[in-house]
């Protein structure tokens, strides 16, 4: 059966069904590069109104990755539905890409010896990218080979 036969029309014409790695990849890192904005743009804004950074950069984290999530299931990894065990590989995931991303965050800061309430927008921005960058790599990996594998 082809893609066609299994969706609709609307949905074969962007259901990436056969999207080999590279294809993944670019929209991978494309929908990344939005879903970062989201984290970054709460993470800062939070940072500016005086909020504890292990806490802005949690809620940040939680917004830009469920971003991410809800755009790569659709349109890089074509999972047209979630289920019980999508669910709990998603709470999974995103439970464990949490802390090290709020604990890479806070480290980095740490090492900056940067206070964790108004960091220095430098010191936040670099907290910021390292921990990010753990986290899309364990994203990718775990969404590519364990939550929506074919």
């Amino acid at each position: 059966m082809s893609v066609e036969e299994n969706v609709g029309p609307a949905e074969a014409a962007v259901a990436p069904a056969a999207l080999g790695l590279k294809a993944q990849l670019v929209r991978f890192v494309l929908i990344g590069g939005f879903a970062a904005c989201v984290d970054l743009g709460v993470y800062q804004l939070l940072l500016a109104l005086g909020v504890w950074a292990p806490l802005a950069k949690g809620v940040s984290f939680i917004l830009g990755t469920t971003t991410a999530y809800l755009l790569n299931r659709r349109f890089t990894f074509a999972a047209s539905s979630g289920g019980g065990a999508k669910f709990l590989g998603f709470v999974a995931l995103y439970g464990s890409t949490f802390a090290a991303n709020v604990a890479v965050n806070s480290l980095v800061l740490h090492l900056l010896d940067a206070p964790t309430v108004n960091p220095p927008l430098l010191s936040s921005f670099l907290a910021w990218v390292i921990a990010q960058a753990c986290a899309t790599t364990i994203n990718f990996v775990v969404m590519k080979w364990v939550l929506f594998r074919s």
